[in-house]
């Protein structure tokens, strides 16, 4: 069982994983063992609230297929157990991460102060670079 929130539990049944061959540097223990993991979970077939689903379904993250499905490939460490705990807290952060809502972005103006040093900035640097001139 996933625990996401206090009131918010994924069982095992809902998340699908398979063990793999790791990619990359290990020598012979990559070739021998299959470490990696690869989790697949279905976010229309879980039994998440309504609010998690459709969250979860606006996220731009490449990790959700165009289906709904999010796929996590785990293959950091040596051990298969290491990378199964660490998919599953992948997968945690992800459906945790849409439960705290956005804070809408205020629009904002520059201050007169601010936009005086800018100009100011601008003139120095353009004075800077008149000196720099051939003297005729």
């Amino acid at each position: 069982m996933l625990h996401i929130s206090s009131h918010v539990i994924i069982p095992d049944s809902e998340i699908d994983i398979h063990a793999m061959r790791s990619q990359g540097a290990g020598g012979q223990n990559v070739n021998k063992v299959s470490s990696a993991i690869h989790l697949q979970f279905d976010i229309a077939a879980s039994s998440l609230p309504p609010f998690y689903k459709e969250e979860l379904l606006k996220l731009k993250d490449h990790r959700i297929s165009q289906e709904g499905v999010i796929t996590i490939k785990a293959q950091q460490y040596r051990s298969q157990e290491q990378n199964r705990e660490d998919a599953l807290t992948r997968l945690q952060n992800i459906i945790q991460s849409v439960a705290i809502p956005r804070k809408k972005r205020r629009a904002t103006k520059p201050t007169k102060s601010s936009q005086n040093r800018r100009i100011e900035s601008k003139k120095k640097q353009g004075r800077l670079k008149a000196l720099r001139g051939s003297i005729e």
